[in-house]
This record gives structure tokens, C-alpha cells and sequence, in this order.
């Protein structure tokens, strides 16, 4: 059977089906259409960020996400992430979004592409035949909303949870807890250059982004840590990121936030949380255990060098 392959920048008209092939036996990814059109219409300084979908005689089967890295001095870091339905795998789909996307990168700059490759035999393979080196490794988690969560432990002195929306007029305050944070966070790429504005057209703004089950512990006034919630707007959510100032850390304060996220976040009708985390970040894994989380799915780091 003749088919007609084609690659072409993503439309706003394609974004349900790019999110179908996104998620397709991926259960653990949370991603709206919406958030996707959103994406691509942001236009961060430098980024670059662009879609790119495979068409299989006519119909949207797949598509790959690509930017350049920002929010650090690191330079020449592009990312490409995505995926195809899997009854159209093996037919060329992705290794002509892939190539698009190493195009798109090279043309900005990039002499590296990182990839997360799903912890599968084919898709390792797939990357190591296409000269990415395989490195760290990620797990994601899965809690069932449904059933009881730990009992509630005690506010320390000082201490109180506050939504995320309380801070809609001015977010900075929550920024300055998640820069602190990132510059800690597990990676090749350290954030150590990230701007407010950049953080508040791109993280605070997303429309995915639930600002009330989103949970901030607050000491003595102070924006101390927090976690934030995206959503699907129906019964999925997705830890966006859980975040601590190194001076806070060591008193409880991710779990508290967390705990008090995923309790409003069933009061609320949702029935299945999913994170993910750096197989080395202990904390935080023993933070998701405690709350009932349970591994679900895994993925690696894939790095490539770019010719320019």
C-alpha cells in the first residue's frame, strides 16, 4: 500500500489530533489542545518554539515540539519532544519530524538536541540509531484520587497554605521561590538566567495552569514553597513543578503544599494525579511516596550533537 508522507508546520486545526498522538499510550502525559495552540502562539525571546506534524495520506498522526533552551547561559541547547500514534509507527513519521526539528534547531544556533526517550525497547533503539547518546533517567508516577490520602500533618508555627491565586495581581513573589529552586533542580542544563516576564508569559499565564488547586506554603508571610497544578479540565492532573527556597528546605514544606494540591484537587473531581521526577531526586521521591504515588512509566535523557 502506497502512502503519501508529509511534514508541515503545525495549525492551530491540528491540535487535537497532535495531543491525541502526544498522549497515545502515555497515560501519564497531560496535555491540552489548548495549551498546545497556546504554545505555539507565546513567541518566547530566543526560543524559537515550534510544532511540526506528520500527515499519512492527509491525516495528522504525529507531530514534535522543538525550541532552543532559555532561562539559562548555557548556550546551543535545543529541545525535540514527541510522538506518532502508534498504529502509523514505522512508516517514516517520526524520523521525518525528528529531522525537521534538527533543521529547524540548527538554523537557531543549536549544536546539541536533547530528546526524553520513552523507557521502551524500540524507542531506545530508534534513538541510538539516530546518534543520540542514552543518559539520565526519569520516572513518572501515578496517584489514584480516589482513594484516601495521608493523614494531614500539622502546620508548624508560622506556617500557613495559601492558592497560588492569591498572588494574581503581582506572581513575583511565587517567581522568586521557583528561580531559587531551578538552579538545584537535576539536569544537563542548569536555570540560572531565567527573567520575570519570561516566567510570567510562560509559566503563570499557561491556560492549563490551575492556580487555585496550585498550593503555596507561606512562612511568617513569605512565600516559601510550592507545587503547581495543570490540568485537563475534566479528571487529569499533572504536577507542573514542586519548588522550595534553599533556606526553607528540610522543614516539611513541599510535602504540606503537595498534600493540600492533591486534596483539593479530589475535592475537585479529579481522579488521577501524575508526576515525574529525576530518578536521583531522592527528596522529592520520598515526598511521592509518602503521598501514594506509585512509578508508572519511565524515560531517558537522549543527547545529540548537531552539525551546523
Amino acid at each position: 500500500m502506497t502512502t503519501t508522507l508529509t511534514i508541515r508546520d503545525f495549525r492551530p486545526d491540528d491540535a487535537e489530533a497532535a495531543c491525541a498522538a502526544h498522549r497515545a499510550g502515555r497515560e501519564h502525559l497531560v496535555m491540552t489542545a489548548e495549551a498546545l495552540v497556546w504554545l505555539n502562539a507565546l513567541e518566547l525571546p530566543g526560543e524559537h518554539f515550534r510544532t511540526f506534524v506528520a500527515e499519512l495520506d492527509g491525516q495528522v498522526v504525529g507531530s514534535v515540539r522543538c525550541a532552543l533552551a532559555v532561562g539559562t547561559t548555557t548556550e546551543g541547547v535545543g529541545y525535540a519532544n514527541g510522538s506518532v500514534l502508534p498504529r502509523f509507527r514505522r512508516r517514516g513519521a517520526f524520523t521525518g519530524l525528528l529531522a525537521a526539528a534538527e533543521r529547524h534547531l540548527t538554523e537557531h544556533g543549536a549544536t546539541e538536541v536533547h530528546a526524553w526517550v520513552d523507557d521502551a525497547p524500540g524507542s531506545l533503539a530508534f534513538a541510538r540509531a539516530r546518534g543520540f547518546t542514552i543518559g539520565r533517567e526519569a520516572q513518572f508516577s501515578e496517584r489514584d484520587l480516589t482513594l484516601p490520602l495521608p493523614e494531614a500533618l500539622p502546620l508548624p508555627a508560622g506556617v500557613e497554605l495559601r492558592p497560588a491565586s492569591d498572588w494574581a495581581a503581582d506572581p513575583r513573589p511565587l517567581f522568586v521561590v521557583e528561580e531559587d529552586a531551578s538552579r538545584d533542580e537535576p539536569g544537563e542544563v542548569v536555570m540560572d538566567a531565567t527573567e520575570f516576564e519570561d516566567w510570567r508569559r510562560g509559566v503563570w499565564s499557561r491556560p492549563d495552569l490551575d492556580k487555585a488547586l496550585s498550593v503555596v506554603a507561606v512562612v511568617d508571610g513569605e512565600p516559601a514553597a510550592f507545587t503547581m497544578a495543570q490540568t485537563d479540565g475534566v479528571d487529569r492532573y499533572w504536577s507542573a513543578f514542586t519548588a522550595c527556597r534553599r533556606e526553607f528546605r528540610g522543614r516539611g514544606l513541599s510535602k504540606l503544599a503537595k498534600r493540600e494540591s492533591l486534596r483539593l484537587a479530589a475535592a475537585a473531581g479529579y481522579r488521577s494525579a501524575y508526576t515525574a521526577n529525576d530518578a536521583t531526586n531522592a527528596p522529592m521521591l520520598a515526598v511521592n511516596a509518602w503521598l501514594g504515588y506509585e512509578r508508572c512509566a519511565g524515560e531517558f535523557k537522549g543527547i545529540k550533537r548537531l552539525n551546523g
